[in-house]
């Protein structure tokens, strides 16, 4: 049964779309989804009355005065049978903001091996003497494991640290020294030319490029590539504030103009950009005797800033080194008639940084995977010419990380709406995939995901990994046809135990909180400005497991007041759908039955 609001929803007529996610997707699922929202085929089916109810609070809900602006998508079905039970302007296109990140995760489980893991290498590129002499480059290798970080795992209901920002690099350069390097007659380098150089989705906003969230992307990826920095004031009005930068890399890669302000004056920081080598200026103002604020900038260069980071690491631990830190990038990918870039010679030196560019070839052939090769086999497509410079020719491998599973990997970028780790998982994937690891060949890939499992052309247009770009496109109709689609996995148990819990954890962890929603909703979150989503599954008081997709566009109320209308409507889906309650009436003992 499906209650229409607005005479703007559009009929549902496409015949793909009338097929719904495919016979195959809403065939029982041979394990178990997550135990509070798994699809049930014989799930209760809802009274035209409890729908009514629904649909009179929703109404309300999308008519207030906070929401009566904005555009709303949204389509509610049965988790067990795919029925539709709700829709609204469900066949509309919207920018689903991070719900986008369902697509992209959804894609990276089903694409890669259960057991894939990112593998991080530090290697010698020249002959290693008995005496613990480098004679070449010492290099470290990245091929985008996401999470370069201090991060702990497996996640437990909130991101924890352990140990300092640089911890990974640390044990790498531990291993290296314990291997029996002493000396590094070369250069330390950052590879990042697993993937080619191109760190920002067409679509992203200047302002965001700033901020952790807008992260550059890089098969380096050190501290979700941010800077984190912690700024207290000084000891009287007018001073310096004082910074602390982590993770370390010598000097900031920034400019800072952070004063401290006069006692009661608000803490004020602010990101623009400058001419000269260090293009990010922070200005701002603390006030004395304030606590220490705390915030983060994204790296401009990932790789430099992990090379710089290691040389300083190794140089703790005793090993000389003669050169200067530098980076291997691959070159940008090819687009449209423009022929493919030759080799670049190494550039001169630049305040002690040196950049080589490794050419991407742009049709090759499937590579061996990044995680399976050993070492002196790590081959991928790359140019001739380039190999010798690049993160696929392994020399002495003396030292090598490998990431957590990828399901724990996944958890984090569902669980906190993680945008570098979902560019790099749909770069992985195209990389995997076609050998190229290229935004597009991404997006391509995905593409072709899409229509195996019957979402309608023109229902998603995709132009990154994480929904960071307002260009990303949607129907609220192919989130909920992706979703019922996961939940006939083998891997459906896990994948949805990666989403927020309203009220529990993640992105939702404040949200629905002493509500009838709480740890009923599995969901994944999404906010940009003027669009606010939520799409995920529930189980209702009644016991109907539903899957649901909820999309606002062209708001003009805070991100809070969006969240409350969304938050409004899950309690209302929790509360009313499902069976109808048998009436007083119809449970009361007939006249002179007996009593059990």
């Amino acid at each position: 049964m499906i209650v229409t609001l607005c005479a703007a929803t559009v009929n549902y007529t496409n015949s793909a779309r009338a097929a719904g996610p495919g016979t195959a997707a809403l065939a029982p699922s041979p394990r178990p989804a997550a135990e509070a929202v798994a699809a049930s085929a014989d799930a209760a089916k809802s009274s035209p009355s409890d729908l009514g109810k629904f649909a009179r609070r929703a109404d309300l809900a999308v008519s207030s005065a906070a929401a009566q602006k904005a555009s709303w998508g949204i389509w509610i079905a049965d988790a067990g049978t795919g029925e539709s039970l709700y829709e609204k302007n469900s066949d509309r296109l919207f920018t689903p903001a991070s719900n986008l990140k369902l697509f992209t995760t959804a894609l990276a489980v089903s694409s890669l091996p259960s057991d894939f893991r990112f593998r991080t290498t530090l290697e010698g590129r020249g002959t290693l003497s008995a005496a613990g002499t480098l004679n070449g480059d010492l290099v470290l290798v990245g091929r985008g494991d996401p999470d370069l970080s201090n991060r702990k795992f497996p996640y437990a209901g909130k991101v924890e640290r352990e140990g300092a920002t640089e911890k990974v690099l640390a044990e790498l350069a531990d291993a290296a020294v314990a291997s029996g390097l002493k000396e590094v007659r070369g250069d330390v380098a950052g590879d990042d030319s697993y993937f080619p150089f191109d760190p920002y989705p067409a679509g992203w906003t200047v302002g965001d490029l700033y901020f952790g969230f807008g992260a550059p992307v890089s098969a380096i990826a050190f501290n979700d590539n941010v800077i984190s920095i912690e700024v207290s004031p000084g000891p009287r009005v007018g001073d310096p504030a004082g910074l602390v930068v982590s993770p370390f890399a010598g000097d900031p890669p920034f400019g800072y103009e952070v004063v401290t302000g006069a006692a009661g004056t608000p803490v004020k920081f602010a990101a623009v950009r400058q001419p000269g080598e260090k293009t990010t200026l922070l200005r701002g103002s603390i006030p004395i005797g304030a606590a220490s604020a705390k915030l983060e900038l994204a790296m401009d260069d990932p790789a430099e800033y992990s090379a710089r980071a290691l040389k300083l690491l190794l140089e703790a631990r005793g090993v000389h080194i003669t050169g200067e830190a530098r980076t291997i990038h691959g070159a940008p990918p090819k687009r449209g008639d423009v022929p493919e870039l030759p080799a670049v010679p190494a550039a001169a030196d630049r305040s002690g940084l040196d950049t080589r560019v490794v050419p991407i070839a742009p049709d090759a052939p499937n590579g061996p995977s990044a995680v399976a090769q050993s070492p002196g086999t790590d081959q991928s497509p790359q140019t001739a010419a380039a190999t010798a410079a690049s993160a696929t020719n392994s020399g002495i491998v003396l030292a090598e990380h490998q990431s957590p599973p990828l399901m724990e990997m996944i958890r984090v970028v569902n669980k906190v709406s993680e945008n570098l780790h979902a560019e790099i998982l749909l770069r992985t994937v195209a990389k995997e995939k076609t050998g190229s690891g290229t935004i597009d060949d991404g997006i391509k890939v995905a593409g072709d995901f899409l229509k195996s499992i019957a979402i309608a052309d023109g229902d998603v247009v995709q132009q990154d990994g994480s929904g960071l770009s307002p260009a990303n496109l949607v129907t609220p109709r192919a989130v909920g046809y992706l979703l019922l689609w996961i939940a006939r996995q083998p891997w459906a148990q896990d994948y949805i135990s990666t989403l927020p819990i309203a009220g529990v954890d993640g992105t939702l962890e404040t949200r629905m909180k002493n509500s009838k929603a709480a740890g009923r909703v599995f969901a994944k979150t999404g906010s940009l400005e003027h669009a606010h989503s939520l799409s995920g599954y529930a189980t209702t008081v009644r016991g109907e497991r539903l899957v649901f997709s909820i999309l606002d566009n062209n708001d003009e109320e805070k991100p809070r007041d969006a969240a409350a209308v969304i938050d409004a409507l899950c309690v209302a889906m929790v509360e009313e759908i499902g069976p109808a309650k048998p009436s007083k009436a119809a449970t009361k003992p007939a006249p002179g039955a007996r009593r059990k």
